[in-house]
């Protein structure tokens, strides 16, 4: 039986690679996806060949990852319960693309994923697998082994003499790439108490960020980012300097209790410093060229496309056909947002686009207003004329 792992070198998948050779007698090969998450090639290679896999694949999809998975979601507006920008659940169906890739060159067997049973990331790898390769065969070690605690996965990959980075002392369940960061287990588990700062991975403790803030004038083309105080970026380097900055002023620091996909409420910690700023600026040129129904209208897709990303539903038409809703509202999305980077916050400093639906003549309480005043009263009349009906009716009900 030929296997591809999902391979991170983290607790799970480091002793899923000799559990699944005792219990199938079959080959791993070990698949990690480069996606911004500062791991060494080298190291994952050699961790994966020492816990006895037979081949290990490196792959970089950083740019794929921005331009196919990120962006669309940025422009979407996506954030699962107003909060997360969906860095982790974005990265699943790439990786499972990636994945299908190895399967079909290497005419693997089955998949394996190290994903808990009750976590979302199964969700989101087998509906991916699913879709992709529906005559795959799909192994999830973790819903059907013997281990019943990290604990106990700790005491199994010393007996084996298999190299991990988490202990009894740290043990933080890390997911990391460009997009953001999830951080889970440990004290993080108890809702009553504060993150501590060791949880924290690239962003600076709001107390003791710079105390002079930095502006950034962010600027976007048709809903995606082009680039910052007037210098153009490709999209992952664009990314990492932003994340860069905003990290150094405690931006993207998120706590949330969240409603998994199985039912289970979870608390999450996320550091996300480029997704918080993007969404922010995003947000705020969204709101001075989109007229107001459009603008209302889209954040309800927004809500029900960031639950199909959530849910594992990347690859289906229902999500593409959202994009091609969401692409059109992005037709005038151009312009440049100035933002306040100061102790953990995001504060808006300027907004201008060549597509601006704000006029100030009309705006303004000075001798420069054109607004027709004198009119507003047929609008309120016509428009209110529901409202004055119903009105009626519950005076006439009330007497009879």
């Amino acid at each position: 039986m030929k296997i591809v792992l999902a391979y991170s070198g983290g607790l799970d998948t480091s002793i899923i690679i000799k559990w699944l050779k005792d219990k199938y007698n079959a080959e791993i090969i070990a698949f990690t996806v480069d996606i911004g998450q500062k791991d060494n090639p080298k190291i994952l290679e050699e961790k994966a060949y020492k816990a006895g896999a037979s081949k290990f694949y490196f792959k970089d999809m950083k740019e794929e990852f921005v331009k196919e998975f990120v962006f669309p979601s940025l422009k979407a507006s996506a954030l699962y319960e107003n909060k997360y920008p969906l860095a982790t659940a974005l990265s699943r169906p790439l990786i499972a693309k990636g994945m299908v890739e190895i399967a079909q060159k290497e005419k693997a067997d089955a998949f394996v994923h190290g994903c808990t049973g009750k976590g979302n990331d199964q969700v989101r790898f087998e509906f991916s697998f699913k879709y992709l390769a529906p005559e795959i065969k799909i192994i999830a070690p973790v819903r059907e082994w013997e281990f019943k605690s990290r604990e106990e996965e700790i005491e199994y990959a010393k007996k084996h003499n298999i190299v991990v980075s988490v202990s009894k002392k740290s043990p933080y369940s890390i997911d990391w790439n460009l997009w953001g960061i999830a951080i889970e287990c440990g004290i993080l588990e108890d809702t009553e108490k504060e993150p501590p700062e060791d949880a924290y991975q690239i962003t600076k403790n709001p107390q003791q960020a710079p105390s002079k803030p930095e502006y950034i004038e962010i600027e976007f083309e048709k809903g995606i980012p082009i680039g910052f105080n007037g210098k153009k970026y490709p999209p992952v380097q664009l990314i990492q300097k932003i994340t860069e900055i905003a990290g150094k002023h405690g931006i993207g620091r998120i706590d949330i209790i969240e409603n998994r996909y199985v039912g289970i409420k979870s608390r999450e910690i996320y550091e996300a410093p480029a997704a918080t700023f993007l969404h922010i600026a995003h947000n705020e040129l969204e709101a001075l060229t989109m007229d107001r129904e459009l603008y209302h209208f889209k954040n309800i897709i927004s809500q029900k496309y960031a639950q199909l990303v959530y849910y594992g539903y990347w690859y289906t038409q229902f999500r593409e056909a959202l994009d091609n809703f969401i692409e059109k509202t992005q037709e005038f999305v151009t312009g440049k947002i100035k933002l306040k980077l100061f102790k953990g916050n995001c504060i808006i400093a300027g907004r201008r686009s060549p597509y601006s639906l704000y006029d100030t003549k009309l705006s303004t309480y000075t001798k420069e207003d054109t607004f027709d005043q004198k009119a507003s009263k047929g609008f309120i009349d016509i428009s209110g004329l529901p409202v004055y009906l119903e009105g009626k009716r519950k005076k006439y009900a009330k007497r009879s």
